[in-house]
């Protein structure tokens, strides 16, 4: 796919966000080179009347003077340095951030605002921002979400072909929280009858606990008009058997409790069980070591954003089911 970049000056770099767990965001592109086919944002490109289908990716508005302004809203008299999600509508470690370097610029100013943010992707070119990133934490809360929907390697090259391996994102995880950095992994998009098999959960859980995670978070699949269209449209290319199913599924743009719950209390179950083996692995650790290391494992209360805790998690951490951010489906 040929990618075309407009680097386009904006006026505006924080945008108010309404019913999430965060009220600001930041995004220092727009539009997407990962072309993943349950991407969410799809839907908020057709209701802009912008390409949203194969399209979507072609075409990249690269913020050039973000960091510039975000500095100068960040330094007003009125603002309360309130979480800023980062990557809530497009990866801020897409491939443009290698030539652009935005994200570690908007990084910087917000370190030196002392303000905490939140940041989620699946690019694994966030291990070169870990100086920028222990030195937000110094001043402030900072967590890193990485999104690993699958290890899957067929259906990770049919829903995510422009993205870094599952197995490489894994690495970037083992770097970032090696470094003392808050990172854990968003399972989503969970896809029904092509992700979610118990096997495939677990192995997934498995991985991101030998990998450190610090949190886990899992969401499944929603298709709002727009990458409804597009993902049945791969959906029938990769997996036409699936059709009728998800076209009797999604009646509406969510599912149903009934039809997710059972999916993520699996996953809540396998990280619960992870944690324990963790505890029980870190127990065994101590007698043999007397190590005063703790593993500090997230809850609903303490994943919120406060006081940075600086920390050196080992590869048995805890993970928890707290979304800090909300997935980049």
């Amino acid at each position: 796919m040929r990618v075309e970049y407009r680097e386009e000056p904006c006026k505006v770099a924080l945008s108010r966000v309404e019913g999430m767990s965060f009220r600001w965001s930041l995004n220092p592109y727009m539009g997407c080179e990962h072309q993943c086919t349950f991407c969410y944002v799809r839907a908020f490109e057709l209701r802009a009347d912008r390409p949203w289908d194969g399209r979507y990716g072609e075409s990249i508005r690269v913020k050039v003077n973000v960091a510039e302004v975000l500095g100068g809203e960040l330094a007003r008299p009125s603002w309360r340095r309130e979480l800023v999600a980062i990557g809530a509508a497009t990866d801020p470690y897409q491939p443009a951030e290698g030539r652009y370097r935005l994200t570690r610029r908007c990084l910087q100013a917000l370190a030196v605002a002392r303000n905490p943010l939140s940041l989620i992707t699946r690019g694994p070119l966030v291990v070169r921002d870990i100086d920028v990133l222990q030195e937000a934490a110094r001043r402030a809360a900072v967590d890193v979400n990485i999104s690993i929907p699958t290890l899957d390697e067929t259906v990770w090259r049919r829903t995510e072909p422009g993205t870094a391996p599952p197995r490489q994102r894994l690495r970037a995880l083992r770097m970032l929280v090696d470094a003392g950095i808050k990172a854990g992994v968003g399972v989503a998009p969970v896809l029904p009858g092509i992700s979610d098999r118990p096997e495939q959960l677990a192995a997934l859980v498995r991985a991101a606990r030998d990998a450190g995670a610090t949190h886990l978070w899992c969401a499944v699949l929603h298709l709002r008009s727009g990458t409804r269209e597009h993902f049945l449209e791969n959906l029938a290319r990769d997996w036409p058997d699936l059709v009728p199913r998800y076209e009797r599924l999604y009646h509406g743009a969510y599912l149903p409790t009934r039809v997710t719950e059972p999916v993520t209390q699996q996953v809540t179950r396998r990280s619960r069980r992870s944690s324990s083996r963790s505890r029980s692995e870190h127990r065994k650790e101590k007698a043999m070591w007397g190590s005063k290391t703790k593993l500090a494992m997230p809850t609903p209360e303490t994943a919120l954003p406060g006081r940075a805790e600086r920390m050196r998690v080992p590869a048995t951490h805890h993970v928890s089911g707290t979304p800090l951010t909300p997935p980049l489906l």
